[in-house]
């Protein structure tokens, strides 16, 4: 027993190639979790279980030295998956690093304005490259732990049954050795998250225009498309997210789209603070919403839903006249706070006096 578990030590610390003395060598990358290497180590922990199942003549030791033989599996398993994402993870801060660079560079010299530019294409592809890399390494580690489990309850489950606890213990230690591969697969999907809005807001600040949503009064029909800023945010979010779609199943996937959805919901609101709003301009608003509102109707995620739809009922603070505005939102009291906000980037907010009636009407607000 203590040979395998100091076989087990040499194989987890072997960085590119798996070897064994038998001469087989199984090739690691040094980029991703390899479902092959997982089905190579159950393979390997099967092999000790025949020599177990021949050597232990009583059933209470067999299933001890079960329990013993799959544990080595486990830390095996768990370390390699573990370091898989940390690697992966990885990617995704250097990501950062480049996208943090290029900020400051375009705070330091305006004449360099191109180059900066460049850079933050860069930084943009190293992120979305990285996310991609990040959700296969995710989806791979799910796909190993459930090899494990798998085998677990065709080879291993009945076997321990002999010894009191014995089953019940190796699935705690199952849940516990794959807690750390949770944990570093929790920490990168949250840095899928920043990356993704990092590329958001990118995309925001260099393609939306004050004249998107302060239109000219010159009687010319309005342009009812969604903003460039918009349909580029849309893009993005429709190419990168397509890895998310495919990698995440269930909870995981819930959970991940609903705190994007109110990260995005929550950036936006941020972003439009910076524009000034006349009512045509306000319709153009209510476009972009909708079509933000369908993309993220793919997320399921009704919490997120609510939230874009409330927003289009804001948006109408542009549109209305001054004095429909105390009672746009009779119906929806919940919203009147960010509503106020809104309403102070009408372009007619001073010249027609809106603060001083609002707060009339509002004076709990």
């Amino acid at each position: 027993m203590e040979e395998m578990r100091a076989e087990n030590q040499q194989l987890s610390e072997s960085s590119g190639t798996i070897g064994r003395s038998k001469g087989a060598s199984v090739a690691s990358s040094h980029q991703q979790i390899s479902v092959t290497v997982v089905t190579e180590f159950v393979r390997w922990n099967e092999e000790a279980i025949s020599r177990c199942t021949l050597f232990s003549s009583q059933p209470s030791t067999l299933a001890t030295n079960l329990k013993a033989v799959f544990t080595c599996l486990l830390d095996q398993v768990s370390q390699y998956i573990t370091e898989g994402l940390e690697r992966a993870r990885e990617s995704l801060n250097e990501a950062a690093a480049l996208r943090e660079r290029f900020m400051l560079s375009t705070i330091v010299s305006r004449r360099v304005a191109a180059a900066a530019a460049s850079a933050a294409e860069a930084a943009a592809a190293a992120g979305e490259s990285s996310f991609r890399s990040f959700m296969v390494a995710v989806q791979r580690c799910a796909s190993s732990v459930a090899i494990v489990q798998q085998y677990f309850a065709n080879s291993i489950s009945r076997l321990l049954l002999p010894v009191d606890g014995a089953h019940a213990a190796s699935c705690e230690e199952m849940a516990t050795a794959m807690s750390s591969a949770e944990t570093a697969a929790y920490k990168g999907l949250k840095k899928c998250i920043e990356t993704v809005m990092a590329e958001v807001d990118r995309l925001l600040s260099a393609e939306q225009k004050a004249t998107d949503y302060r239109l000219p009064d010159d009687g010319i029909a309005p342009d009812h498309r969604p903003t460039t800023a918009c349909t580029r945010v849309v893009a993005y979010l429709s190419r990168v997210l397509e890895a998310a779609f495919t990698a995440l199943e269930g909870l995981n996937k819930q959970a991940f789209l609903t705190e994007l959805g109110n990260q995005l919901h929550k950036g936006l609101l941020n972003h439009w603070q910076k524009f000034t709003f006349n009512p045509s301009g306000g319709l153009r608003l209510k476009r972009d919403i909708t079509e933000y509102g369908e993309f993220v109707r793919s997320f399921n995620a009704p919490t997120v839903d609510e939230k874009f739809e409330l927003l289009g009922i804001m948006a109408n603070v542009f549109i209305v006249a001054p004095e429909s505005l105390s009672s746009l939102f009779e119906g929806t009291p919940s919203i009147r706070k960010d509503a106020q906000r809104f309403i102070q980037l009408r372009d007619d907010y001073k010249t027609a006096k809106l603060a001083s009636k609002l707060s009339s009407l509002w004076p709990s607000s």
